[in-house]
């Protein structure tokens, strides 16, 4: 069949780099090689402007007046969508809670405090709903019931799920795959809400690079929700694999606490690359990423030519 490929607005500078860590490579004795997607050159960084891209051409050709969305408050893809909706006219809200959860961690201080993501936010002008912590059901509720609000008073909206984590999200992977020219044993990242996971396996199905997402939410479940998000990116991609929960290869062994919340190992390896290469991850979501891959090398587990797709997230250093 042929593929279908959906408008796009430019908003990020492609490709990204790529390049060798020397250093790291030498002291773990592999080939280690790193994907710069926190130097998209759009609002601070970040793998959000690649699906933003597709996501902005769908709402401009529908003449939206205002976008809705939801997430922790710290939420990088917020930020990114809020930047996106001021280059081009259009109104963005959004839902937040300082720590949503599904499993309730009582250790957990949450706090809404002026920093990191937040303040970006506000310089954006982003209409932020504050709620008080609940369940990710919850606040995609409180989302739905926001979107209506705008709604109610004649507005065309868009509701754009959480992480942007829809099929045009997802086929802006799709097509970030095509911008590693070299052979890779394996390919590591940060994988979350599902998006980047499911396009970076449609883009290198049939070959034989491993795709390895360090999970960074502790429920094993969403792996299902990642089939189903790949089922609806074949609209796109109609000669692509039928993939199930079983193809997403998904390891969770690096979330620590519990999502959003640091993590020890998380927290030395940001110090191990920034002090080795000078390049800075995130607590949330790079910083576990990058631990789990240095204690797969370093245990024997994954050797080989490895790429470290570092998906951004610098804003929540600041925090």
């Amino acid at each position: 069949m042929k593929h279908v490929k959906p408008p796009r607005i430019d908003l990020i500078r492609r490709p990204t780099p790529l390049h060798r860590l020397n250093r790291l490579s030498g002291e773990l004795n592999v080939d280690l090689w790193i994907k710069r997607d926190d130097l998209t050159g759009f609002a601070m960084g970040g793998n959000k402007g690649r699906k933003l891209e597709f996501l902005m051409a769908d709402i401009v050709a529908g003449n939206v007046d205002v976008v809705v969305t939801c997430g922790a408050a710290q939420s990088n893809f917020v930020r990114q969508l809020g930047a996106a909706c001021a280059v081009l006219g259009v109104r963005c809200a959004a839902a937040i809670m300082a720590m949503p959860f599904d499993v309730e961690n009582p250790c957990v201080v949450r706090t809404l405090g002026m920093k990191g993501n937040l303040v970006l936010d506000k310089i954006l002008g982003i209409d932020l709903r504050t709620f008080p912590d609940g369940t990710w059901d919850q606040l995609y509720d409180h989302a739905e019931k926001l979107a209506m609000e705008f709604a109610d008073q004649g507005l065309n909206v868009y509701r754009v799920p959480v992480g942007g984590s829809s099929p045009l999200g997802a086929y802006g992977f799709y097509e970030a795959a095509k911008e590693i020219d070299q052979a890779f044993d394996c390919i590591v990242f940060a994988s979350s809400s599902g998006s980047t996971h499911v396009g970076l396996a449609y883009g290198f199905a049939g070959t034989s690079t491993r795709i390895l997402g360090i999970a960074c939410d502790p429920e094993p479940e969403i792996a299902n929700d990642f089939a189903a998000l790949a089922q609806s990116v074949r609209v796109y991609i109609p000669d692509g694999p039928d993939l199930k929960a079983a193809d997403f290869d998904l390891d969770f062994g690096y979330v620590g606490p519990g999502y959003g919340i640091a993590s020890e190992a998380g927290d030395a390896a940001i110090e191990r690359l920034a002090r080795s290469e000078g390049i800075f991850l995130d607590p949330i979501y790079t910083g576990k990423a990058f631990a789990g891959l240095l204690d797969l090398v370093q245990s024997g587990r994954l050797g080989g030519r490895i790429l470290f797709w570092h998906t951004g997230g610098t804003p929540a250093l600041f925090v």
